[in-house]
């Protein structure tokens, strides 16, 4: 019999990925309306793609992976999970044991199927036995988020990520608690070595009890080999969980985030999340049976003599208030530290990117420089850091060391007077060293706690922000038939006290399948009305139109996967030409690629090269010109096939020749295509059908290159050197 497994049937031919999406989100416990699926899948009348459910299933909460897996390799993945099934369906496999395999097919019901049957339907690549899967884990936030509210880091949230790995916990658990028990035999035995075969003489008893012991200490080493790698098996996937789930977040955020916030400090953040691995997997673990010990051994020592116990309790509660009198001023010098950390880590990166500009400027002594007062402001924060790790361990040092003077004076003197045996004073003195420890580590779990605390405040404050695409609004995901683009009174200032408009009661019509130019002297807002097109930014008044429909009214994805976009900071990957160029298809398509190579010119270049398509470029490969890496931009842009262009000074790099040749294939690519250019090269932007003249935020000049320069005007005035116009 399969396990009992939660079925919905797909209500239309096409719902078969969304329904999927809904079984197994039932399956983690939550049940979402097929309609809310249908909406975040973005189905249409052929249906969803996999890359839809994927993105459907991030936003309800889900952690996503779509792998090319071999048939081999499919019982070691976790279920359930999605199968691209027939090439043109969707499956969810929830169960395998042997070569049976319980599949939820929308379309058909629960079923039962061999592994031949799994071959036949899912396999992809015959020669490689190799299919196509979206592996999903839910995250915290998949059991934690409301409709309409922003998921929000807990302590319950966190535990969350340990759920996963129960059975490996359980493991964890058992061993610990073998462990207590082979240390608690340990005092009994030593007491029965002194009492019984010292004072008996009997050499065989004790050989026997100190055999004993040295299996117990076998055992102890053992279970704590067992331990070290079910921890790190735990604390590894813990902390790619929390880093995927953070990468999630990030990737969510709107475009204008990373415009304020350094790289240094979002890399701090991301180191963080080891803390907080730390405390999940390491200190709330361990303490936990540290106490379990505590309370153990505790009874036996009341068993032994109360009187040592009261002494032991009273001398722990002072080294408890006196470590937690240092957490006010530890938190200040954590949140300071985390400040300079992150300035220099984005120093680092800056040294290490920017080594080209600081030697052809001399300027390394001054950035070296720059980089040894970060260091001594560390060191500063470091020397703090320590004077009060000193002052709260020597405290606790003197506090914890009196205690086991003065439990040793106690124990020796009840031996003196007869009320404890020799035997037992040993006994009590190993004792109070077990306690000792659970005491210690009482510390480094505070700390540990205090750390992870700050840690997810630091992690909320990105948590907290809103989604570029909240789940609780709906966007459109089909552009309207008419793509005119309309501006409308848009005015627009970066978000800052006192700063001017950037633009200014900006009024323009794009044309669908025509060709706008914008140009200006720089400053004049050229690229800041191109990234508000592009929607890195929201306008503070006005509004943009694409045909009747507003533009924040469109899916973001919906949007950009309609825009070609060549940036004057366009990035390269460090990775190889051919993934550069269609960077977001997994297994490209060698057709478009071609194309796109051709129109960007870029074949001779790539023909040198002796790995070719394969050849890696970027930070980690070969270094490329910056006309180079322009002809790739524009190549990635027409690889994308869009129906909206837009070029922002992309042939500014380009020799004479080159340029000539793209932008004549380019004229070709345009055709029926809507294409905004920003450049100041006029031969870019000549045969625009309409061109732009900005001022300082404003539009002051506008019609076809013929109309303008007879006007002599602005136009005429910045284009008259370059085209030999006169005066």
């Amino acid at each position: 019999m399969a396990e009992r497994f939660d079925f919905y049937k797909q209500y239309d031919q096409m719902d078969c990925g969304p329904t999927c999406l809904r079984m197994i989100a039932k399956h983690y416990g939550r049940n979402i309306k097929l309609q809310e699926l249908r909406d975040l899948c973005q189905i249409n009348r052929s249906g969803v793609s996999l890359l839809g459910v994927s993105e459907a299933a991030e936003k309800i909460g889900f952690r996503t992976l779509g792998v090319k897996v071999t048939f081999k390799d499919l019982k070691e993945i976790e279920l359930p999970t999605i199968l691209h099934w027939r090439q043109n369906h969707f499956v969810v496999l929830y169960k395998i044991k042997g070569d049976t395999y319980w599949v939820a097919d929308p379309a058909a019901g629960l079923i039962k199927l061999t592994g031949a049957d799994i071959k036949q339907n899912w396999i992809s690549d015959k020669e490689a036995l190799e299919g196509i899967a979206l592996l999903l884990s839910p995250s915290p936030q998949f059991h934690e988020q409301d409709e309409g509210e922003q998921f929000t880091v807990s302590w319950s949230s966190l535990f969350l990520y340990l759920i996963g790995y129960r059975k490996l916990i359980f493991q964890l658990l058992s061993g610990l608690a073998l462990g207590s028990l082979l240390q608690l035999i340990v005092p009994f035995l030593t007491q029965s070595i002194v009492d019984i075969g010292i004072n008996t003489r009997n050499l065989n008893f004790v050989q026997i009890v100190l055999l004993a012991q040295i299996f117990l200490i076998i055992g102890r080493v053992s279970v704590e080999f067992i331990r070290s790698w079910i921890l790190l098996h735990i604390s590894t996937r813990v902390n790619i969980s929390i880093l995927t789930d953070f990468l999630i977040k990030l990737m969510k955020l709107p475009i204008s985030f990373f415009d304020t916030k350094m790289t240094g400090d979002i890399m701090q953040r991301m180191n963080d999340q080891k803390k907080i691995e730390s405390f999940l997997t390491g200190s709330a673990l361990t303490t936990l049976f540290s106490l379990v010990n505590l309370l153990l051994f505790s009874f036996i020592l009341i068993y032994y003599k109360t009187s040592i116990f009261s002494v032991f309790a009273i001398a722990s509660g002072l080294y408890i208030v006196w470590i937690t009198a240092f957490l006010g001023r530890r938190r200040l010098l954590n949140y300071k530290s985390f400040e300079v950390a992150s300035k220099n880590q984005s120093n680092v990166v800056q040294l290490v990117n920017g080594m080209q500009e600081i030697k052809l400027n001399n300027c390394e002594q001054t950035k070296r420089w720059e980089w040894e007062h970060l260091q001594a402001r560390l060191f500063k924060f470091n020397v703090k850091s320590l004077a009060l790790s000193q002052y709260q361990q020597g405290g606790a040092t003197l506090i914890n060391e009196s205690k086991n003077l003065l439990i040793t004076f106690l124990t020796a003197k009840a031996v003196i007077d007869g009320s404890l045996s020799l035997g037992a004073m040993v006994a009590i003195q190993y004792i109070v060293g077990q306690l000792n420890s659970p005491v210690d580590q009482l510390l480094g779990f505070i700390q540990g706690f205090q750390d992870a605390r700050i840690s997810l405040e630091r992690l909320n404050e990105i948590h907290q922000l809103s989604d570029e695409e909240p789940i609780d609004r709906t966007f459109n995901n089909a552009l309207p038939d008419n793509k005119d683009i309309s501006i409308n009174d848009l005015t627009f200032f970066y978000p800052s006290a006192g700063n001017d408009p950037v633009l200014k009661n900006i009024n323009l019509l794009i044309p669908e399948g025509k060709t706008t130019a914008i140009v200006g002297m720089s400053g004049s807002g050229k690229t800041t009305l191109l990234k508000l097109l592009l929607r890195f930014y929201e306008p503070q008044k006005g509004e943009i139109l694409v045909g009747s429909q507003q533009l924040n009214q469109i899916a973001y994805k919906t949007w950009r996967s309609s825009c070609g976009v060549v940036m004057q900071d366009g990035f390269i990957f460090s990775d190889t030409i051919e993934r550069n160029i269609a960077v977001g298809d997994q297994y490209p398509d060698y057709t478009k690629l071609k194309h796109a190579i051709k129109v960007a010119n870029i074949g001779d270049f790539i023909d040198t090269l002796p790995l070719g398509l394969h050849t890696k470029i970027g930070a980690e490969g070969n270094g490329i010109s910056q006309g180079q890496r322009q002809r790739i931009l524009i190549a990635r842009a027409v690889y994308k096939d869009p129906h909206y262009l837009f070029f922002d000074e992309a042939t500014n790099a380009l020799d004479a020749h080159n340029e000539r040749i793209i932008t004549n294939n380019l004229r070709e690519f345009f055709e029926n295509r809507t294409v905004v250019i920003v450049a100041h090269r006029l031969s870019t932007v000549r045969d625009a059908d309409n061109i732009i003249f900005m001022d300082k935020g404003r539009i002051l000049e506008q019609g076809t290159h013929d109309e303008l320069t007879l006007m002599k005007g602005h136009y005429f005035n910045l284009v008259k050197n370059q085209l030999e116009l006169g005066v």
